[in-house]
């Protein structure tokens, strides 16, 4: 779907535990994906921008950190399947949502509730023999 020219990997050494391998071997990965270069569509690229998610720093960049695995094969695929699901995510437009309004029926069964909770209400208050 993303040509690999516009997608930059380098491996980067893994934080947590892992031994003496962790390290000597740099496992995991770092993806860079610029959003204005990219071979995207105009309307898909200001949903991405627009997009809440720490990811996507103010210059318009996806960085994704993947080191989930011990290799460094499972985590590149690993950060190119996070990328195609955030891609997928603002693929899909967005329904314009059309205001609507309670119908009578709705408004007299609340105005009928808020009633007869007043009254329950007014009911608990001190008996004036």
């Amino acid at each position: 779907m993303i040509p690999e020219n516009e997608i930059r990997i380098s491996a980067i050494r893994a934080q947590g535990a892992g031994g003496q391998n962790v390290n000597k071997v740099a496992s995991a990965v770092a993806l860079f994906f610029d959003i204005a270069a990219s071979s995207l569509s105009d309307e898909m690229k200001e949903r991405l921008l627009k997009l809440n998610d720490r990811r996507i720093t103010a210059e318009g960049l996806v960085v994704i950190n993947a080191q989930r695995y011990r290799s460094f094969e499972k985590n590149r695929a690993d950060a190119l399947m996070r990328l195609e699901e955030m891609i997928e995510k603002v693929k899909k437009v967005p329904k314009k949502r059309r205001p609507t309004k309670p119908g009578k029926g709705a408004r007299t069964r609340r105005l009928d509730s808020k009633t007869k909770h007043g009254k329950t209400k007014a009911l608990r208050g001190k008996v004036d023999y």
